[in-house]
């Protein structure tokens, strides 16, 4: 396992120290849990992004093929 430094406000150090102690956790494993959910919660906003941008993308081509289908089912033969 690879090993980073950081600097992060005193505050922030001691809140987190108090959480994992609570959690029966050392610190640096609730630090290494908090970064998985913030990369999971990221990496879920992203493909929510992604999915909208390409539902928008063919919308206009969906609504063309909708108008395409109700003139059929409400043709003159209907």
């Amino acid at each position: 396992m690879r090993s980073i430094a950081i600097k992060i406000p005193e505050e922030l150090l001691e809140e987190s120290s108090r959480f994992a102690e609570h959690l029966r956790l050392s610190r640096a494993a609730y630090i290494r849990m908090a970064i998985r959910l913030m990369n999971r919660k990221t990496d879920a906003k992203l493909r929510a992004e992604r999915l909208a941008e390409v539902s928008h993308r063919v919308r206009e081509e969906s609504m063309r093929v909708n108008a395409e289908f109700a003139a059929i089912e409400h043709g003159p033969d209907a």
